[in-house]
């Protein structure tokens, strides 16, 4: 089932999400869904609080970056109860984007590599290391179960810039192709 995405202004995207445990309900069922979701709209990560729930999820799929990165081919991954543990190497800035901030695409400043501990959707307790782009696509999801968006990661400037386009999209006055949730729309029910 594709679930509809939370636009930027939503206070769930903003809060530090929680850990889950293998007793969350219908765990395989959301998975299956967020995938779904980011399918629909075209993305390479989905985390929890997109859908409006504050819980430590992500998915990923990297595959679209396989022609730049070979290795990325298959790279589909589920994080549950995620940390980075370590974050190495000399920045680079990459062009991002957000489904909750459609749109909008900023370069933002990442390590290229990194080392994660996490829960896989089998509850496998993993620890790896990712570099390049799949590093690059777990931070910013990681992020969002961080309360951050990678518009945060960018300067005061560029985002003085932007802040009548962030305005607008909170208030749902942007075009997309896929289902959204818009929070200054909830707030007049």
């Amino acid at each position: 089932m594709k679930l509809p995405i939370v636009a930027y202004g939503d206070p769930v995207l903003k809060k530090v999400a929680l850990d889950i445990n293998q007793d969350y309900p219908d765990l395989n069922v959301l998975i299956e869904n967020m995938f779904e979701t980011m399918y629909a709209a075209s993305g390479v990560g989905l985390a929890a609080p997109q859908i409006g729930l504050p819980i430590r999820l992500f998915v990923i799929d990297a595959t679209p970056f396989d022609d730049d990165e070979p290795e990325l081919s298959n790279f589909k991954k589920v994080f549950i109860n995620a940390r980075i543990l370590e974050e190495t190497g000399e920045p680079w800035k990459f062009n991002e984007g957000c489904l909750s901030i459609p749109d909008v695409r900023e370069d933002v400043s990442r390590k290229p590599e990194i080392v994660v501990s996490y829960y896989n959707e089998n509850w496998e307790l993993k620890e790896e290391s990712f570099k390049g782009l799949a590093a690059r696509v777990i931070q910013h999801e990681y992020d969002h179960i961080e309360g951050k968006l990678f518009t945060d990661r960018i300067s005061l400037l560029r985002k003085t810039m932007l802040k009548n386009k962030l305005e607008s999209i909170s208030k749902g006055a942007v075009k997309v192709a896929y289902k959204m949730r818009f929070p200054s729309l909830k707030k007049k029910r």
